[in-house]
């Protein structure tokens, strides 16, 4: 088992790796400008939380679905406008992202406390590791927000639930991400639901799927309509960040198609039966994995912008 003191070097280690590939990133980086900001995030995080448990779920995905096109730089928070086409309307977002008010919220806290100095990008990270209630990790800060977004990168970078192990080992080669980062991240699945078309043929035509457990979805998804019916990712801990979400693909229980390819005959059931018996490797691996994800091609210096309004550019 791995020990808490092993976490916690595993930590410090993933915050050493993190400065010595982005030298410009520091967790210190708001301390002389803006002091207060950390606390005014998890505070805002912690009180959405208390009156919407799944928000934190919400919060973490919008970080991943930041990251994973052009980098961690907000665009995925950019509004449309009539001359503008941003990344909300992305298949992967539409209908599908939330927590955007959550953010609203903070922007306008430290707007007032320090105006013009933390950036969107930067709450995006902060807010994704205080939603968890699980592992930690140090936030390395210091990212500006991009003036532009692409809506066909997002639909293109981020893995449809209904993609196999090839696919979504590309996917996260692509962002400089490894077979073990894949199946750490994945374990965000822990907490938050998915839409019925995310899921529906996994539990009428998908034969990896335990078929006492496909049955108890199909009434509440059947094979046509009700398409935005929800359902947990995890069924017996929806909003407690554990490692049950392992213990399910080793069941067959894996709610998308995507989580169960992580436990279907690759390299990566090794590391599912790790995570599945063993939190605190879980956890070791999630927090460093999180912070490879959140160094994915910041903007710094002079790049981009801190925007006043996380919703459009100044």
């Amino acid at each position: 088992m791995v020990s808490y003191k092993l976490l916690l070097l595993g930590l410090v280690f993933a915050g050493a790796v993190l400065q010595s590939i982005n030298g410009k990133l520091s967790p210190t980086s708001y301390l002389p400008r803006c002091p207060n900001a950390l606390s005014i995030v998890q505070d805002e995080v912690i009180a959405a939380i208390k009156n919407e448990r799944r928000i934190g779920a919400s919060l973490l995905r919008l970080h991943f679905h930041d990251c994973f096109v052009n980098g961690c730089d907000a665009s995925v928070l950019l509004d449309d406008t009539p001359g503008f086409i941003g990344e909300k309307t992305a298949v992967p977002n539409n209908n599908s992202l939330g927590g955007f008010e959550v953010v609203d919220r903070i922007k306008a806290k430290v707007e007032k406390a320090c105006p013009g100095v933390v950036s969107c990008a930067d709450i995006l990270a902060l807010a994704a590791r205080d939603s968890l209630g699980g592992p930690s990790w140090q936030v390395y800060l210091g990212r500006r927000d991009s003036t532009s977004a692409s809506r066909s990168a997002a639909s293109t970078s981020i893995p449809p639930p209904a993609s196999n192990i090839s696919s979504l080992l590309s996917s996260f080669a692509a962002q400089g991400l490894s077979l073990r980062d894949l199946v750490a991240l994945s374990g965000s699945h822990t907490i938050g639901l998915a839409r019925c078309t995310s899921f529906r043929a996994r539990i009428y035509k998908d034969t990896t799927t335990d078929a006492v457990f496909a049955k108890s979805l199909q009434s509440n998804c059947p094979v046509t309509g009700n398409d935005n019916n929800l359902a947990s990712l995890d069924l017996q801990t929806p909003t407690y960040f554990d490692n049950l979400y392992y213990k399910n693909l080793l069941k067959e229980k894996g709610l998308l198609h995507s989580d169960q390819e992580l436990f279907n005959g690759t390299p990566a059931d090794a590391m599912v039966k790790l995570y599945a018996s063993n939190t605190f490797a879980f956890f070791y691996d999630f927090a460093n994995s999180m912070v490879k994800m959140g160094n994915i091609k910041p903007l710094t210096g002079s790049q981009g912008e801190i925007r006043i309004n996380c919703r459009k550019v100044n």
